[in-house]
């Protein structure tokens, strides 16, 4: 792998140029709270044209980014939203065109930063998980993202972007008998996903959906739907109860300091006397101890995998080390879809 040898912390701290924010809210509080524990400095907060008006966010006022261009020369401005929407995107890049754009990868869960202190400190495991993937394009998307995820750079994330019809078309290839678990189900879209590329034709579902009124909308979704099993619970490595706060919409999930009290179970529990052919998680952070709760069932069953590696900064590299450990036989792939940071990364397992 060719690895970068400057992070983004190091970049701007040696620059001259302002520093504007692009985005409110909870992704733009941990970027500029990393930014203060570094020293580094920000000018201004701006937003997209239809979200500014007069607001404030972390003492500055919210601008649009043409306020900025009237201001400044030039300035680097640091993207702290996510969006897989296609004319978001295109504008984000339109903008790199005329300004340095960086996305700096800040996690969903956990408290590791992406720097080159991180990188080093897991160099060894890094350089581990590129071997153990199947394909070429697997790998370069692999060493890709780790550029990106240590610069910030666009170009680097875009450059690793396929479409998941090639996943589905090419590695997964789905029959029309999968008994499927379906770990963050959501309010169904990776059900209908399921459907699209099985010709609407399965033979059984469990999903799993722990936010209270998501699942009413799961509930509500498949209805009409048979040989479809739904738990409003959260998954782990063992059967017990954990905080889970629901106050983040979509990034609800188990962390201390939840409030209420979540039930949650292990793949084995549920799948202890069914057949497991096609796993998907998308768990917020939890799916270490998922996979962890489901050692049985992989070894038995083998099921095709689908799971995010992006919640948690070693999540790229811990996870295909932990799934080898577990059935060493996996073939393994590393695929980006067009997301806005890294996010949308997800491992696949055959």
């Amino acid at each position: 792998m060719k690895i970068i040898n400057k992070d983004i912390y190091s970049e701007l701290r040696g620059s001259v140029l302002p520093v504007v924010i692009y985005g409110t809210g909870n992704g733009a509080d941990k970027i500029i709270n990393e930014f203060d524990r570094r020293g580094i400095k920000i000018c201004g907060i701006a937003a997209s044209d239809d979200f500014v008006r007069g607001q404030s966010f972390r003492g500055f006022t919210v601008k649009k980014i043409s306020d900025f261009e009237r201001e400044y020369d030039d300035f680097i401005i640091i993207t702290a939203f996510g969006t897989s929407l296609t004319d978001v995107i295109e504008r984000i890049f339109s903008l790199s065109e005329r300004h340095t754009v960086l996305a700096a990868d800040v996690p969903v869960y956990g408290e590791n930063i992406w720097d080159m202190d991180f990188y080093e400190e897991n160099r060894e495991d890094i350089e581990r998980a590129y071997e153990l993937f199947a394909d070429s394009r697997s790998k370069d998307v692999y060493e890709k993202l780790i550029n990106y995820k240590l610069s910030g750079r666009l170009s680097y994330l875009r450059s690793a972007y396929s479409d998941k019809d090639e996943v589905f078309r090419e590695i997964l290839c789905l029959c029309d008998s999968e008994s499927y678990l379906d770990l963050g189900a959501y309010r169904g879209d990776t059900i209908d996903e399921l459907l699209h590329y099985t010709g609407g034709k399965y033979s059984h579902i469990t999903a799993l959906e722990p936010d209270r009124k998501t699942f009413a909308k799961l509930k509500a979704h498949v209805r009409e739907m048979k040989n479809i099993r739904l738990y409003r619970m959260g998954i782990w490595s063992d059967d017990t109860d954990l905080p889970f706060d629901a106050s983040l919409g979509r990034g609800s999930g188990i962390r201390q300091g939840g409030s209420e009290m979540l039930a949650v179970t292990k793949i084995d529990t549920l799948y202890h006397t069914k057949r497991l052919s096609y796993l998907k998680m998308d768990v917020e952070g939890c799916e270490r101890q998922a996979i962890i709760g489901g050692v049985q069932t992989l070894r038995r069953d083998k099921p095709k995998l689908n799971i995010a590696v992006y919640h948690r900064s070693e999540d790229i590299f811990s996870i295909p080390l932990l799934i080898s450990s577990i059935v060493p036989d996996y073939r393994l792939y590393l695929r980006q879809h067009p997301y806005i940071p890294a996010w949308d990364l997800n491992l696949y397992g055959i």
